[in-house]
């Protein structure tokens, strides 16, 4: 299992999330993040969610 980081972000820059879980891979981890998101209703603030390597998996400006 891999660690992600899930970050939202409201228009003046406030971080709205700031939370890490695990995924066996990329793909699972875009879903769980895109749940999360609609879940907490941010799908649609700025987020992005980060591997543990750095690599971006998700991202909406």
């Amino acid at each position: 299992m891999k660690t992600y980081k899930l970050t939202a972000f409201d228009a003046s820059g406030e971080k709205l999330l700031d939370e890490a879980f695990q995924a066996e891979n990329d793909h699972v981890a875009k879903e769980k993040g895109e749940k999360l998101l609609r879940e907490k209703d941010l799908i649609e603030k700025t987020h992005r969610c980060t591997s543990s390597s750095g690599k971006l998996i998700l991202f909406h400006p």
